[in-house]
């Protein structure tokens, strides 16, 4: 009777320490991250053309080599979409790419060939398929490399006509459709080589196929998957070449066991190491994921905002060996993006796991970026032992926190002693009272009425002081130098962003849409909307921030106008954003960083990765304003609340 006793006790107090981790949100988010990381992917940040089985770390690394004498350049090992000012040998137009990678595709030129390819997987098994579409004197090889990445335990044997991997749970056969050539290659991987005078394909399984039974498996994936975007109708083209940019950049994390999308995979090698993770760049992509993906939305928002630093703030960025700016933050958006995470799916241990870190970052603001209740951008000393990247609690880092090098904070100056810039901005101001409206309404669901309240009073408190900042004779927002007290003439999407939380009235919105949105001297166009007005002398520049078009401004408009009754102003903003988008997207299939207010990069498509990346996710921000437009995805101002 005793033992029993015993056992039973033991028993329910198994039971309870299950229930317990079940209902703990670290580890509700461990499953998340290990759901996220299994099966066949393009998990590796180095190219594109390598599919990762995970957890296991098997490679199949798909390269090519131009078999002539005395070309150093001869093989192809690594690939990018991205190409950030050129210089890459090979030239990709990406195409379809799911979510779960169960069907993937794009075009490379190379060597003077050009070749499609696409992978498909199923039933753990993945096939891949290199289509020519024109081919080089010099018939290229296609190779796949098969090794096991990041210390992963495997054993690669080569047999006759496939190569077999022993992996500690199980055994993976790799096959080829074709005939199996000799060839001499710089790889210390085992390897089968193919010419590519007709379709190569590779596959694992048992069974032997043929090509036409890898073509049609292949195919029908590819149909399945097409057939996914006929719920967004007229709409469908906008929705691939979103989920694309953001499909071709996930990537695994081996360095902390997890998936997340950074911008591009060309600014992880910017920035030397296996990634990096801008601030609202993340939070933004997580938005746009939430439309299909539960998961993969959550592992962005979360891995940004567990990165904040020990000063308490999400950092601009924060990337591999611990390279993090620990002087700087960027725009409080994750707030807004966990709210509307929450709307969606319904799950309060997010909220929980990330309430604390969201609340330190909201607190962080007005004791480092307050002017006398004004709240300006800024960057602060770093104390050893941490460091900090270049810029340091300097004018330009401070920049940095804000827009680069936006015409805005020219001849601004930097206060070391306040580490601010002398310029009370308008943006950030109606980030932060969005922050805390947000975070409030955040808190009250989670029981937490002293926050709430402490929260909706300080929103109140830069709601009432962002007042100060409208000029009644211009008819629009602007900011103000707090050395000289004087507004700045400069304008940009930054002065509408007072929408975002309702201080205009409906009547001075009018106004600000009239005299300054609409009007063609300063934003209305072909293309929409410059980082700075038309008629400012810095709009020719079209260099980065200096006239050029960014997504996340449109963006933040768009919702700004959707507080208010000005539906011309909303519809022709979201039609002139998906258009510049697609515009591109039909040329090339890129998604650029930026675009040319002048010429929307359509008269040259090559300028656009001079001016930033070619295939950047947040450009995606353009279409999905449409998407919201017209129905697909919720306007989150249907439920933005003035807590009083």
């Amino acid at each position: 009777m005793k033992y029993l006793i015993i056992i039973l006790i033991s028993i329910l107090f198994l039971n309870s320490s299950i229930a317990l981790n079940k209902n703990n949100p670290a580890d509700e988010y461990a499953v998340v991250q290990q759901n996220l990381a299994k099966g066949w992917g393009t998990f590796d940040h180095r190219s594109v053309f390598n599919h990762v089985l995970l957890p296991d770390g098997l490679s199949l690394n798909l390269c090519f080599s131009r078999r002539t004498h005395g070309d150093e350049n001869n093989y192809l090992k690594e690939a990018f979409i991205s190409s950030r000012g050129g210089g890459r040998p090979e030239k990709i137009t990406p195409g379809i790419h799911a979510y779960d990678a169960s069907y993937t595709e794009l075009t490379c030129e190379w060597q003077g060939s050009i070749f499609k390819i696409e992978s498909a997987q199923i039933a753990n098994n993945i096939y891949l398929l290199v289509t020519p579409i024109k081919v080089a004197d010099a018939i290229p090889g296609v190779v796949l490399e098969i090794g096991m990445l990041w210390n992963r335990e495997g054993i690669v044997k080569l047999n006759k006509d496939a190569i077999t991997v022993e992996l500690p749970t199980k055994k993976i056969i790799i096959r080829s459709c074709n005939t199996l050539i000799n060839d001499q290659l710089p790889t210390a991987s085992k390897y089968m080589i193919s010419l590519l005078d007709q379709p190569v394909a590779f596959y694992t399984g048992n069974e032997k196929l043929t090509i036409l039974e890898v073509q049609t498996i292949v195919n029908q994936n590819r149909e399945k998957q097409l057939r996914s975007y006929n719920q967004y109708s007229a709409f469908s083209e906008t929705y691939k070449a979103m989920q694309s940019v953001i499909g071709w950049n996930i990537i695994y994390d081996a360095s902390k066991n997890r998936i997340i999308y950074p911008v591009s995979r060309i600014w992880n090698q910017n920035f030397g190491g296996h990634y990096v993770l801008f601030d609202w760049d993340t939070y933004f992509a997580s938005y746009m994921v939430s439309m299909e993906n539960k998961e993969l939305a959550y592992a962005n928002a979360v891995e940004i905002t567990k990165a904040i630093t020990p000063g308490g703030f999400i950092p601009n960025f924060t990337g591999s060996y611990g390279e993090t700016s620990y002087d700087r933050s960027q725009p409080p958006v994750g707030s807004l993006i966990f709210k509307e995470l929450y709307r969606k799916y319904h799950e309060k241990w997010l909220l929980k796991y990330v309430f604390a870190d969201l609340m330190r970052w909201n607190r962080w603001w007005p004791k480092n970026r307050d002017n006398h209740g004004l709240l300006c951008y800024g960057s602060n000393p770093v104390a050893p032992p941490l460091k900090s990247d270049f810029a340091t609690h300097e004018y330009q880092g401070a920049l940095y926190e804000s827009l680069d090098n936006s015409p805005m904070y020219d001849s601004i100056p930097f206060n070391k002693q306040t580490n601010m810039l002398e310029l009370a901005d308008v943006g950030l101001m109606s980030y932060y009272v969005m922050d805390c409206e947000s975070l409030a309404t955040i808190a009250n669901i989670l029981g937490k009425r002293n926050e709430a309240d402490e929260l909706i009073k300080r929103g109140n408190y830069y709601r009432k002081n962002l007042s100060q900042l409208w000029d009644e004779k211009a008819g629009i927002y602007k900011n103000k130098r707090t050395d000289t007290g004087k507004f700045s003439e400069r304008i940009s999407p930054n002065n509408f962003y007072p929408m975002l939380v309702k201080v205009p009235t409906q009547t001075m919105a009018e106004r600000m849409v009239k005299e300054h949105l609409m009007n063609p001297d300063e934003f209305y166009g072909e293309w929409m909307l410059p980082s700075i007005a038309k008629n400012d002398p810095a709009f020719t520049d079209q260099q980065y921030w200096r006239g050029r078009i960014w997504a996340p401004m449109n963006f933040l408009v768009y919702l700004g106008l959707s507080n208010y009754d000005l539906p011309e102003a909303r519809q022709t903003l979201a039609e002139k954003s998906n258009r510049l988008m697609m515009e591109n997207v039909k040329l090339n299939g890129y998604i650029y960083e930026n675009y040319n207010a002048i010429t929307g990069n359509i008269s040259n498509p090559a300028e656009g990765r001079q001016m930033g990346d070619n295939y950047y996710h947040w450009g995606a921000l353009l279409g999905f304003i449409e998407l919201m437009e017209k129905g697909y995805v919720e306007n989150p101002m249907k439920h933005f609340e003035i807590n009083e």
